[in-house]
């Protein structure tokens, strides 16, 4: 299954400026490979046939009639392989020379696209030989045999590949104020192709990269162009082939620059991502600009190819995998907790904040985002009150840790055991205290929860909350227990990302004595520590050996949320992830584990407290999820269980 996968291939062929024969040679030769490596589409340099640079040549009629010619024995070769080629040529049309794209599908033209805007500064004099788009009047063109679209509003869309609607436009095109693109894009165009010339000089690359990235992202498309390559260069100027394959702002593949020979830059796109991007965007539709251009759409059909997988897939996509732009990111998502906070407490005119203290991860950032806030406001640490409650299942080392961290950090702290408490509790609902299941746990935890709003009634404070964003997909919080604060500082926080701030306040906000303590935290396992400590003292109940490795539901919870990927592609690409860490099996039942977690838990996750959004996930039902709470698992879950049958 392709999974809407899609393998293209920019390539820039050696050149002799002016040799279509020789040209034309090179140019076979990567269609060649680039059907050997399984390519679905090959883009090719502008006006590859003859060379960009060719000058006044390009007013020789010998060099045009052996441009068509030698195009002739292109769309023959194209006979044999089962993808697009998109060639660059000087082609006549109502007696004027256009400067264009042609499209090629096993040896036939589809359309041909010419440029409409032409450089005509510095290095650049193409209006000494080639017309606009702009001057054109028929929107048709017989060429080599075929009477087909001539026009820069040309859609080439596959009946049999869902999501591939392809367009293209022409170097400087991109370049200019109102790209064609743009209409390209909002016409419902998905992958757009970009044959250039564009010659080397100092940052151009940079410039180049950065308006590809960025053009990418405002028309949620895969990108693809190429460059004229270091053989074309000539006189005055000198050309890199630099070659590039984005999608949606993300880089794909990158060439080096001034490679020799026939170079080839694959790269594999994902079609449906692109589609998920769009109709999420209620501002991407068909505008009435778009219908005034009148697109001319032609269809094809394309037998999708198997390929090899060459695709960086992320195992960790909340997480940059930078060192320098993770701490970056961890300041600025510390920043955006600690400032909403400060607001919170500001606007509710809050003498305290009131955070429950268990030396685990999640309570550590709480605690470290309040102290930021507080710095903030400019009031003084003793305005916090953290409270430690331990009970059952309390280890020597979170308490340590828990009452350390307070003391060094100088907020107000309170130690109140919940052990007896929740003895009396237990006994008085009539259940045995020898019975460690959930009642036994939630009791806990709702009683941590009711000390925290009381305090916050008697000092005037809020509760503020410390669950992460895994452990509300998860529904790993109990209801009106942990479930809720006043305000969830954490409840857009991956779990994944959790020990990275706590690691980024320890390096580059906090004293060397709370360091300390900060890395052993970051090192102490995960537990809600509701089950009675083991004979020596240490943690017995660990989260992910219960509800499974929160590295993979983090994985899952981005590719299902921020994509709408199915189950099968997420599995799919999890094992692609993480081939060197978990094999399919463990893989697969962690992921029936999150979609059943996922959706039986979905009642909380309605009724959540307010928390700062940081990231492009978030579960607030008043932010980006709303789902009903009685929605049906099944479809989902029995896509998995299609899974496990054909494994």
């Amino acid at each position: 299954m392709s999974y809407h996968f899609l393998k293209v291939c920019a390539a820039t062929p050696q050149l002799l400026v002016g040799d279509c024969k020789y040209n034309t040679e090179q140019i076979i030769d990567c269609m060649k490979q680039s059907s050997g490596h399984r390519a679905s589409l090959t883009l090719f340099p502008e006006l590859c046939m003859t060379g960009y640079s060719c000058g006044d040549l390009f007013f020789q009629t010998t060099l045009l009639e052996e441009t068509e010619k030698n195009i002739t024995l292109i769309l023959e070769e194209s006979k044999a392989h089962e993808q697009i080629f998109i060639i660059g040529a000087a082609i006549p049309h109502e007696g004027n020379l256009y400067n264009t794209a042609i499209v090629i599908l096993k040896g036939k033209i589809l359309g041909i696209i010419p440029k409409t805007y032409l450089p005509n500064y510095n290095e650049f004099y193409e209006k000494r030989w080639f017309h606009s788009a702009h001057d054109m009047i028929s929107t048709t063109i017989t060429y080599c045999g075929f009477t087909v679209p001539f026009s820069p509003y040309i859609l080439f869309e596959a009946s049999n590949i869902p999501y591939l609607t392809l367009a293209a436009e022409v170097c400087e095109d991109l370049w200019a104020v109102v790209s064609p693109s743009l209409y390209h894009a909002l016409a419902g165009a998905n992958i757009i192709v970009n044959p250039s010339a564009s010659n080397e000089i100092v940052g151009k690359d940079i410039y180049r990269r950065r308006l590809i990235a960025q053009q990418s992202a405002r028309t949620m498309s895969a990108y693809i162009y190429t460059s004229s390559g270091i053989s074309e260069s000539t006189t005055d100027l000198a050309f890199s082939g630099h070659k590039l394959i984005y999608e949606n702002g993300n880089k794909i593949a990158e060439s080096e620059l001034f490679e020799r020979g026939n170079a080839l830059l694959f790269g594999i796109i994902d079609l449906e991502r692109i589609f998920i991007e769009r109709i999420k965007q209620n501002n991407f539709k068909h505008s009435s600009i778009v219908r005034n251009l009148e697109y001319q759409t032609v269809n094809f059909e394309l037998t999708p190819l198997e390929f090899e997988w060459e695709r960086f897939i992320d195992p960790h996509p909340f997480v940059p995998s930078d060192e320098a732009v993770r701490t970056e990111r961890c300041k600025h998502i510390f920043n955006i907790q600690a400032n909403a906070l400060a607001r919170r407490m500001e606007h509710t005119r809050s003498e305290k904040l009131v955070i429950g203290i268990s030396g685990g991860l999640d309570s550590t950032l709480a605690l470290l985002v309040a102290i930021k806030a507080i710095q903030i406001l400019g009031l003084n640490p003793s305005q916090i009150l953290g409270v430690t409650m331990p009970g059952f299942g309390t280890s020597d080392r979170t308490y340590n840790n828990a009452v350390n961290l307070m003391k060094l950090l100088g907020i107000t702290l309170k130690e109140i055991s919940i052990v007896e408490s929740v003895k009396q509790h237990l006994m008085d609902i009539e259940h045995d205290i020898n019975i460690h299941d959930v009642t036994y746990e939630n009791a806990q935890a709702r009683e941590r929860t009711q000390i925290l709003m009381d305090l916050s009634n008697k000092y005037n404070g809020i509760v503020v909350g410390t669950g992460d964003l895994s452990e509300l997909a998860l529904g790993w919080a109990t209801y009106n227990g942990d479930h809720m604060s006043m305000y969830a500082v954490n409840s857009s926080i991956p779990k994944t990302l959790v020990r990275y701030l706590v690691e980024y306040a320890a390096y580059y906000e906090s004293e060397e004595s709370i360091k300390e303590i900060l890395m052993d935290i970051l090192d102490t396992p995960v537990s809600p520590e509701l089950l009675p400590t083991d004979h020596s003292g240490g943690i017995a109940q660990k989260t992910e050996d219960i509800v499974g490795p929160y590295e993979l539901h983090d994985f899952y919870l981005y590719n299902m949320l921020r994509f709408g990927f199915s189950p099968s592609k997420i599995y799919y690409l999890a094992q692609q992830a993480f081939k060197d860490v978990y094999d399919a099996h463990t893989i697969l039942k962690w992921l029936e584990i999150f979609y059943r977690r996922f959706f039986n838990q979905q009642f909380k996750r309605s009724c959540l407290p307010d928390g700062p959004k940081v990231g492009s996930i978030c579960l607030s039902p008043r932010g980006d999820w709303r789902m009903p709470s009685d929605a049906s698992s099944r479809i989902w879950l029995d896509e998995i269980q299609t899974l496990k049958a054909n494994k």
